[in-house]
């Protein structure tokens, strides 16, 4: 780390150059080449993404699971189209069975039979337990040739369209199921452009020009363009998640926008200096810009430690989400140098020129009052450090209760096709219609031991109905449909599953010899939860171990690192418990349901990393006056005024870009845009101005021990450059 006083550093000599020196000694020489180079690959990976379209696909597979195993016996019997339905709901107050809605139902099914992608039709009128007991709500099953998760828009929306050629007064008509939900989807909902707006307000009354507030968003918004169209040719090679785009812009204008500022505003405070705009520009990427290289690297690697747990619908995510963080931290890392180096001369007047006036208008130095804020902490540093913890540890107690789980259709928006198709079915059959249980067994005698296990689930509490058996086609399996009592989340629901799994049906195949699987989209959800649930801990260790090694190389210290990973569980505990209390409890007025199941693993991961960038960016400062004046007190105080307003305008922008995502209708980005926005407040605001600067004056200079034998064996990784 540097020991130079701040303002007197001189250009490097070549010879002497690090890495950051030479890459922002190319931008200077090449900054056309450079912008001109990441315009080249915009525009032509859009257009090869144009040209080829999406193929986004959602893999629900859960290797291992008694959910899975249940699919592939009816899979490798022929049966493997028998979850990959949509419902076509009818709704008639005055009844369905007039002759006059049968035979328009009637010529409807035929119609849509003929439909690309249809496999087969089952009339409501062939089966009595297809219409409800008053004869007003009734439903026929439409098959697909596909998972129905994975059904194009331009397949569900001419089911539909053609469904509802018969609409008519008092006949209602919707479609319901998985496959049915894009139709109300619009996930994104402007969400994205009222993030950057907000950002780019900040950034206005940071910077006070239109130019230098664009240029940190003009830098992600390169990035994460450039990555959503890799993503769409990706997709056709890799299994992406169809909301995977959503999450990633998300992600990758809060962190492109964060890690462009953090180089810019060390870019800023340099030209201050009277500094030439080049020598401006190798300071700032040799300070800020290896603070955003580890920053960025953490982020990915956690979010490539989310790979490892084996989840077909976590992998991909994953994996587009790591590769729109790589992408924004190159961007930060050559575009951004690239367009400091075009507009340096005019950045140095205008920013020379406003430090003058503040300084001719009698106005404190940037940096006074949050020096004046340091010393305030310091005087009463338990009471600072105290105080926080508390208020943070009771936010996160409810995170404790997590309860893990996806969103149905009866999450959807008010309106849209599906959620109006669920409540119908709800309505009409039973809260527990829209996830029925599907019961599976095999072998020479599966329809007989299908058939044992229908007689014992109608006695079964909890469950009010079930059909079947129903057996493959090559007669050697044979599946039951057992509705719960209650609704496909309810707590109920899962419990009623873990009985039959542990209990019923155990001691009915003792019996009758028999295998029995409970599978079905209500077991798969519960199957899934618990799959991320439990490997959560592994995980989460795994990370919390790599970041303090890594932090003790940077820092040489050991209390710094074991601080830093406490305080990191301390802002996503805070964030997971403030998310429960408004998804999972309904404050905010917002519906009580689940979490989707893999929300904590992908805030911890990402939010994880980011906290890493805040530490690394305000604690380096602080080491760079302590080993300049060993005085830890000063240490603390300046280290806090050269870095407080940064973090706080980063942070700020971060909240405003996740919490704009609270205008989407997707209950899953609401989730994960609050559950950051959350975090990213009690990260800068909470534990960077408080409780970190109140901790290290605790501390003191144990801060800075490392053992002796420790450091000869710890690689040591420089944040700045000597």
């Amino acid at each position: 780390m540097s020991t130079r006083p701040p303002g007197t550093a001189s250009a490097v000599r070549s010879d002497q150059a690090g890495v950051f020196s030479r890459i922002a000694g190319f931008a200077n020489r090449h900054r056309w080449t450079a912008l001109i180079l990441w315009l080249v690959v915009l525009v032509g990976v859009w257009a090869g993404a144009s040209q080829a379209g999406d193929r986004y696909r959602d893999d629900y597979s859960l290797p291992g699971t008694e959910t899975q195993n249940a699919l592939e016996v009816l899979k490798e019997h022929g049966a493997g189209n028998a979850w990959n339905t949509v419902s076509i709901v009818l709704h008639d107050k005055d009844g369905l069975r007039t002759p006059g809605t049968e035979s328009a139902v009637a010529g409807m099914l035929k119609k849509v039979s003929g439909l690309s992608g249809v496999v087969g039709v089952r009339s409501p009128y062939q089966d009595r337990s297809a219409i409800s007991a008053d004869g007003t709500v009734g439903y026929a099953t439409v098959e697909l040739d596909r998972a129905a998760e994975n059904v194009p828009l331009t397949q569900s929306k001419p089911i539909l369209d053609t469904a509802r050629e018969i609409q008519k007064d008092g006949l209602q008509v919707e479609l319901g199921g998985e496959a049915a939900r894009k139709l109300g989807k619009n996930q994104g909902s402007g969400a994205e452009g009222a993030g950057v707006f907000a950002a780019l307000a900040i950034l206005l009354f940071m910077f006070g020009t239109v130019i230098a507030a664009s240029l940190p968003v003009i830098t992600a918004v390169f990035a994460v363009g450039a990555t959503l169209g890799i993503i769409v040719l990706a997709s056709h090679q890799f299994i992406i998640a169809s909301y995977s785009p959503y999450v990633m812009a998300l992600v990758g204008l809060g962190v492109g926008i964060d890690y462009a500022l953090l180089i810019f505003a060390r870019y800023r405070a340099e030209l201050v200096k009277d500094i030439a705009p080049d020598e401006a520009e190798r300071r700032a990427l040799e300070g800020a810009g290896r603070t955003v290289l580890f920053a960025g690297c953490t982020v990915i690697i956690a979010l490539l430690g989310l790979v490892a747990l084996g989840l077909g619908s976590l992998r991909g995510m994953a994996l587009a989400v790591a590769l729109t963080v790589l992408l924004t931290m190159v961007a930060s890392l050559t575009l951004l140098p690239s367009l400091l180096a075009i507009f340096g001369k005019r950045f140095a007047r205008q920013f020379t020129a406003r430090a003058r006036k503040r300084a001719a208008k009698g106005r404190p130095e940037e940096g006074t009052r949050w020096r004046a804020w340091g010393e305030a902490v310091q005087r009463r540093p338990w009471t600072a450090l105290l105080l926080p913890l508390v208020a943070l540890g009771a936010l996160a107690v409810p995170a404790a209760d997590l309860r893990l789980g996806l969103a149905d259709a009866g999450n959807d928006p008010d309106g849209t096709t599906s959620r109006v198709a669920y409540d119908l079915l709800a309505k009409g059959f039973g809260p527990g219609f829209n996830g029925p249980l599907v019961i599976v067994t095999e072998g020479d005698n599966a329809v007989r031991a299908a058939g044992a296990a229908a007689g014992t689930l109608k006695n079964t509490p909890g469950i009010v109905l079930v059909n079947g058996p129903i057996p493959t086609e090559d007669g050697k399996a044979a599946m039951l449909l057992a509705v719960p009592r209650t609704a496909p989340q309810d707590t109920a629901t899962t419990d009623l599953v873990h009985r039959l799994r542990d209990d019923v049906l155990p001691a009915l195949a003792k019996q009758t010899k028999a295998e029995y699987l409970v599978g079905g989209a209500t077991a798969a959800v519960i199957d899934f939860s618990e799959t991320i649930g439990g490997k959560l801990p592994l995980f989460v260790t795994i990370v919390i171990g790599l970041s303090i090694v890594l932090l003790m190389m940077v820092f040489r210290s050991v209390l710094i690192p074991l601080k830093a990973a406490l305080l990191n569980l301390v802002s996503v505990g805070a964030a997971l418990g403030a998310v429960s209390l408004v998804f999972q409890h309904g404050w905010l007025g917002a519906d009580p349901g689940p979490i989707e199941a893999f929300i904590p693993t992908m805030i911890f991961a990402i939010v994880f990393g980011l906290s890493m960038d805040y530490e690394i960016f305000l604690v380096s400062r602080m080491r760079e006056e302590w080993l300049r004046s060993k005085d830890a007190a000063k240490a603390v105080r300046e280290g806090l005024a050269h870095t407080g307003a940064v973090v706080t305008a980063a942070g700020a922008v971060m909240i405003v870009v996740f919490g704009a995502f609270m205008l989407s209708p997707d209950r899953m980005l609401r989730q994960f845009g609050f559950g950051l926005a959350v975090a990213i407040f009690v990260d800068a605001v909470l534990i960077r101005c408080l409780i970190v600067p109140a901790a290290m004056r605790l501390m003191g200079k144990k801060a800075w021990w490392l053992p002796q034998a420790l450091g000869k064996v710890l690689p040591e990784v420089r944040v700045e450059k000597h």
